[in-house]
């Protein structure tokens, strides 16, 4: 039989994984399927059960539902118990297993992609949300000089900076007034048009800024642009966390650089 996947989503329609698993699986000739489902705001769970009793293999989580996928999950990767949260669930005869692809997914694309070496580097993450905890600690392993998170509620990003140690740096955005290697903008700022109040200071010609938003050119990109710096958007990041999905449940790494190309040209 086909083996079924599927992303769960609240909303879900705008989603690439199904035409980025699609590719994965043509490629690597694996027989499987992958859909998009849009499961209510308080129905997480029981979408998920239904899935599973329907023959569902495995299951990629975006927003809402990342912390109940953590919590629904018995079995959880070690990155998966640091974040907090899960994006990527296998379903076997032990239960469920939760992992979290979102940290590695990045630092694939920073550093094979955008050839972005991290080891010394002194990289600012902005924002202290879901999306900054699920990176903090791939980001480490990469043996950076320095990482500092800055957040609105600085309070925030004081309980990320306690939780994963290593000398990460806690602030607020007016307490950034020097330029980093790597700026990486993980609020939700860019979903809203918006431009989360940084300094021009923190950007040179030698900054990268990257925004895990993907598929428009956002403020924070055209801000950093408009000081130097090279810019790059999520998408890679897309690819790359899902290939590292595909590899749990099937046990084969795709190639992701034809993936990305053909999602950049449409």
């Amino acid at each position: 039989m086909t083996d079924r996947y599927a992303v769960f989503g609240h909303p879900i329609a705008h989603s690439k994984s199904p035409l980025i698993h699609a590719a994965f699986s043509r490629q690597t000739e694996q027989d499987m399927t992958y859909e998009a489902i849009l499961a209510p705001t308080d129905g997480f769970a029981d979408s998920v059960a239904a899935f599973i009793a329907a023959g569902g293999r495995g299951a990629n989580v975006t927003v809402p539902f990342k912390e109940q996928a953590f919590a629904l999950a018995n079995r959880l990767s070690p990155r998966a118990e640091h974040a907090g949260a899960v994006n990527t669930l296998a379903f076997d005869a032990d239960g469920i297993f939760g992992d979290n692809t979102d940290g590695a997914g990045l630092v694939a694309d920073l550093v094979r992609n955008l050839r972005c070496p991290l080891a010394g580097k002194r990289i600012l993450l902005v924002g202290a949300g879901g999306a900054a905890r699920g990176v903090i600690g791939p980001l480490l392993d990469q043996q950076p000089a320095a990482l500092v998170i800055a957040n609105r509620t600085v309070s925030r990003a004081q309980e990320l900076a306690e939780q994963f140690g290593h000398g990460i740096r806690a602030c607020g955005f007016d307490g950034l007034d020097a330029p980093f290697d790597l700026v990486i903008n993980a609020t939700a700022a860019s979903l809203a048009g918006e431009l989360p109040p940084l300094s021009p200071r923190l950007f040179t010609a030698d900054t990268l800024a990257y925004d895990m938003m993907y598929g428009r050119d956002t403020p924070f990109l055209a801000f950093a642009r408009t000081h130097g710096s090279a810019t790059a958007d999520g998408l890679g990041m897309l690819v790359e966390q899902a290939a590292e999905a595909f590899y749990l449940w099937r046990g084969v790494r795709p190639d992701t650089a034809p993936v990305i190309a053909s999602l950049r040209a449409a």
